[in-house]
């Protein structure tokens, strides 16, 4: 046990069955996959083709999806600008906290989130203890987290998947009219239009037209299983 913040009365206590044995059970390693894009850019989409594909490999995923979490976690929040702060706070350090936690169980962790911000990146690496992972240099480096452990010691990774769909394209979805809402003043603060959003300077996955035509669903979650395969994600 080690103590953790304060008090110092506060104990940190080691599971006697290990995500490595976890993992073995279910056979696949769990990670998160952290999908981030503007609303209208196919994330709920993703999130649920990639559950359904997963679900068909005999893969075990959960979806954490943002607007969810105003039913549970965050149920105790209206739409003040005071609530609206403290919503959008809870899901930057919650949800982070939540997908570390379907990962370390063994799960796949589908986290679909607009993630606006390049800076909340190290506020995600920062979730994995220093000693116990080692950060993998990639070919993309602005990355949410990627960690591996040596020989068989603990393994936990996140990835980031870009909707990198056009604003208009999104705006022209407009599946839960928000945008009008915004264009008219009726929300504040809305992102892509008086916020902006930040794309990530580069990513494990990037999802985008093809000769100006949106892949299938199908097709986007193909995208990131190939991904996975390739990186024995889903074999332990």
């Amino acid at each position: 046990m080690s103590t953790v913040g304060n008090p110092a009365n506060i104990f940190w206590h080691e599971n006697p069955v290990g995500k490595a044995e976890r993992e073995k059970l279910l056979n696949q390693h769990g990670c998160v996959v952290w999908i981030t894009g503007l609303s209208g850019s196919g994330k709920s989409t993703l999130e649920c083709s990639l559950g359904r594909e997963l679900q068909s490999r005999g893969k075990l995923s959960y979806v954490l999806d943002g607007d969810n979490l105003r039913h549970g976690l965050n149920k105790n929040l209206g739409f003040s600008p005071e609530s609206r702060t403290e919503n959008i706070r809870r899901k930057k350090y919650n949800n982070r906290e939540v997908a570390k936690l379907f990962a370390d169980a063994g799960l796949i962790c589908i986290a679909s989130l607009i993630s606006p911000y390049r800076k909340d990146g190290d506020a995600y690496r920062a979730l994995l203890p220093d000693k116990k992972f080692i950060e993998a240099s990639l070919m993309f480096i602005d990355l949410l987290s990627k960690s591996f452990a040596l020989s068989n010691v603990h393994f936990l990774a996140t990835f980031k998947v870009f909707m990198n769909m056009p604003l208009q394209l999104c705006e022209g979805r407009n599946p839960k009219g928000l945008y009008k809402l915004a264009r008219e003043g009726k929300i504040k603060g809305f992102t892509g239009i008086d916020d902006p959003y930040e794309p990530p300077l580069s990513c494990e996955i990037e999802i985008q037209l093809k000769d100006g035509v949106v892949p299938t669903p199908n097709e986007m979650a193909g995208q990131v299983v190939s991904y996975m395969e390739d990186r024995d994600f889903l074999e332990a």
